[in-house]
């Protein structure tokens, strides 16, 4: 299947190494492509581990094994497998990802819960045990690689390698944060729909990390569509090596947490961003926001329910000002609106306003706007001051050719 690299497309960024981290790349050979797809990350001793997942009560084994490790808090690898999911595979699937925590865990001389898996692609084929065991032995002897071949690897339908990096200031020290994230169909925001890494020098306790990563969750990759589907597979992880050298964050009291989980959600802004940006078939990026509402996570809604509208997303890519539908969108969202006291608006200018559509409406800077590729909609509910920011992508054609030869 041949993929136009997406319109919205940002190049790699240069990502400095994170002391603690070292990234090898193999071929383990799960789908006839000739490139690798097997990634692997070796952690220093110490590096402390957090991660949210998938809602999908579908999920893989990948995702069951990893939500009982990070409770443990620390890891010494990752290894991401691309091509097959490994989802919907029962004991066989669950037998793959325990042979390849074994067999990492044998090199390193550490536990097997020390050891994270992941898997993206094809649904209902359990991962070959030989071509696990192969390609991680491969990945193992293999050389250091960049973020950009380690980013790469791990992308199944993505048209362009996604990284993003942040730095803060801990304890008088500059900490490094860089991640790298795939992702492109199959996003809806129960929670990370994708597969995302983080890597910090930081020193940071394992809860406090996971209390940064679920916070900044929320406000980022929970709030991105692409198609409404929550893949069975989504995993966002963070590790956080110590090798900084910074008094280890424990609570926001610590000197400079509040600058490192500002950092954190930098990063995951950024990567949830470029997954919004290479949305299956996607021509123009669209921000939502949603002001006046009774809460946050109502205005969160209500923006999801705009942002996931075929037939907003559809005006969207045929570059049609029809703010009908976004007054359809919130109405049947589920969330407390009043139809006489609601505003729309297309990149800064109000359509309606308070219920009824301005008189001196003038839809021409609008059209203009609509041209573009980076799009916003505003909605003021005119209720309350919850607001939120959801983000997606237009719906064309080229989403159904991508998603109809998927398999192919």
């Amino acid at each position: 299947m041949d993929i136009a690299v997406s319109p919205l497309a940002r190049p790699f960024p240069d990502m400095p190494p994170i002391d603690g981290v070292t990234l090898r790349v193999a071929r383990a050979g799960y789908k006839d492509w000739g490139r690798c797809d097997l990634t692997y990350a070796e952690l220093a001793e110490g590096t402390a581990v957090a991660g949210v997942f998938t809602k999908n009560v579908c999920c893989s084994s990948e995702v069951e094994l990893g939500r009982e490790q990070v409770r443990l808090g620390r890891a010494r690898a990752l290894v991401v497998n691309a091509g097959n999911s490994n989802a919907f595979t029962g004991y066989r699937g669950r037998e793959a990802v325990e042979q390849i925590m074994a067999q990492v865990a044998q090199h390193l001389d550490c536990e097997p819960s020390d050891v994270f898996v992941s898997s993206t692609g094809v649904i209902g084929v359990p991962l070959p045990l030989d071509k696990a065991r192969a390609g991680v032995a491969a990945a193992l002897e293999a050389a250091p690689c960049s973020w950009k071949e380690a980013a790469d690897t791990i992308g199944t339908t993505d048209t362009f390698a996604k990284g993003a990096m942040a730095s803060a200031v801990v304890d008088g020290r500059t900490v490094n944060l860089c991640g790298f994230i795939k992702g492109s169909g199959m996003i809806a925001p129960d929670m990370a729909t994708m597969l995302g890494y983080i890597f910090t020098d930081a020193a940071v306790e394992p809860q406090f990390l996971q209390d940064c990563l679920s916070a900044a969750n929320l406000k980022t990759y929970s709030c991105i569509t692409v198609d409404s589907d929550t893949s069975t597979s989504d995993t966002v992880l963070a590790f956080a090596t110590g090798r900084a050298g910074n008094v280890p964050l424990a609570s926001f009291e610590s000197a400079g947490a509040d600058a490192f989980a500002s950092a954190l959600e930098d990063v995951c802004r950024q990567l949830a961003h470029l997954v919004v940006r290479d949305g299956e078939g996607g021509s123009k990026f669209i921000e939502v926001r949603v002001t006046g509402a009774v809460s946050d996570d109502s205005a969160r809604r209500i923006g999801l329910a705009i942002a996931n509208s075929p037939l907003v997303k559809t005006a969207i890519a045929g570059e049609d000002a029809n703010w009908g539908r976004v007054v359809m969108a919130v109405g049947k969202a589920g969330e407390p609106a009043d139809r006489d006291k609601l505003s729309i608006g297309f990149g800064g200018v109000w359509a309606a306003r308070d219920g009824l559509p301005l008189a001196d409406y003038d839809e021409a800077p609008v059209a203009a706007h609509l041209k573009g590729q980076n799009i916003s909609i505003e909605v003021d509910l005119g209720l309350d001051e919850g607001r939120a920011t959801v983000w997606t992508c237009d719906l064309t054609h080229g989403y159904i050719s991508i998603n109809a030869d998927y398999r192919s």
